[in-house]
């Protein structure tokens, strides 16, 4: 398989990443609500532990979705999807240093992390909104962190929103290509 029929093939068992943002989105919504009314160290734990369902839940929910989850042997894009994955928690590391130094820094430095990590999405499906993702969330993590107001969840509440959107936003994306394609 060439790179381009490899990142084809990601699009559509993945949805365009749909159930992984989406997800994803919804973890960090649970974890700004938590921070928000109940405290601030229930929403670190939520985001922190929640993320580690991400995998299952987005299996779960791509193969609701009628999608494989999967992709074939050959696709050697599998692996780098794997390997991003684990960027996420060796980063937290980071996130938890920028914490102890500024609580309310937590989900800003969290969305700079999930942001870099959206990088390599760019190779992995081979759609540009992943690259304007990272760099959304980057630049909105470090602007949060450095101007913002210090409200403790509000880096979680936006990231969750965009996180969904982006979710719908790379649904239709494929869907449309899978369209043009019968």
């Amino acid at each position: 398989m060439n790179l381009h029929e490899c990142q084809r093939e990601m699009r559509s068992a993945f949805l365009g990443g749909f159930a992984g943002q989406l997800v994803s989105g919804i973890i960090w919504l649970v974890a700004a609500a938590l921070g928000t009314w109940i405290s601030p160290v229930a929403g670190m734990a939520a985001l922190f532990f929640g993320s580690m369902g991400i995998f299952p839940f987005t299996q779960l929910t791509v193969r609701l979705l009628g999608r494989p989850g999967k992709v074939s042997p050959e696709n050697g894009l599998w692996s780098l999807g794997s390997q991003v994955a684990f960027t996420v928690p060796l980063n937290f590391l980071l996130v938890g240093a920028a914490t102890l130094y500024r609580e309310t820094w937590f989900f800003p430095a969290s969305m700079v992390v999930v942001g870099a990590h959206y990088l390599p999405f760019l190779t992995l499906y081979g759609m540009k909104m992943f690259g304007i993702l990272a760099g959304l969330l980057v630049v909105s993590g470090a602007g949060l962190a450095l101007y913002g107001p210090q409200i403790f969840s509000l880096g979680g509440w936006l990231t969750g929103v965009v996180l969904i959107v982006f979710a719908w936003l790379g649904r239709q994306v494929v869907l449309a290509e899978e369209r043009r394609a019968k």
